[in-house]
């Protein structure tokens, strides 16, 4: 099975399982796609910052979660997605148990960039229970990129 460093305290193993580091105790712990839990530390219990990479054989199991899920269509090439990745990442961290972030490269997965009509990018879509809430275009400064999600999360982002 090949792993595949993703950065972010995360590993990508094979195609479904991601090794997540605890923040709170250190602990690596590997996180599959499930619709009804929330990733937990196996040795301290603390709840794990949800990201995850996705590719097109994956896409339909990650955005399954109890908790809204942010699917973040990128590409390496593209200047401003690497400028939200970090914000997403830090929501993810900070709430933690709250949120799910899911990322997925539109040059690995063009069937799936044309399904959700991802004609430009960063294209950031909302969704509960696998159905689309609301999409945002292009790359917001962090602050504002909160304040646009609040309405949509709740109380996930404040």
């Amino acid at each position: 099975m090949e792993a595949l460093d993703r950065g972010r305290g995360s590993i990508i193993i094979g195609r479904v399982a991601t090794i997540a580091t605890c923040p709170s105790c250190g602990a690596r712990n590997r996180l599959r796609p499930h619709a009804t839990a929330v990733p937990r530390c196996a040795r301290c219990k603390a709840p794990l910052p949800w990201l995850v990479d996705a590719s097109a054989d994956t896409f339909d199991e990650e955005v399954l979660a109890p908790v809204p899920v942010i699917v973040d269509f990128w590409a390496p090439w593209c200047g401003p997605c690497r400028m939200v990745s970090p914000a997403l990442e830090r929501l993810a961290r900070e709430r933690a148990g709250a949120l799910k972030v899911v990322k997925l490269n539109v040059d690995e997965a063009p069937e799936l960039a044309a399904e959700y009509r991802a004609m430009s990018i960063p294209l950031l879509v909302v969704m509960r229970d696998g159905e689309e809430v609301d999409r945002v275009v292009g790359a917001l400064p962090p602050p504002e990129l909160e304040r646009r999600l609040a309405p949509v999360l709740g109380s996930v982002a404040s």
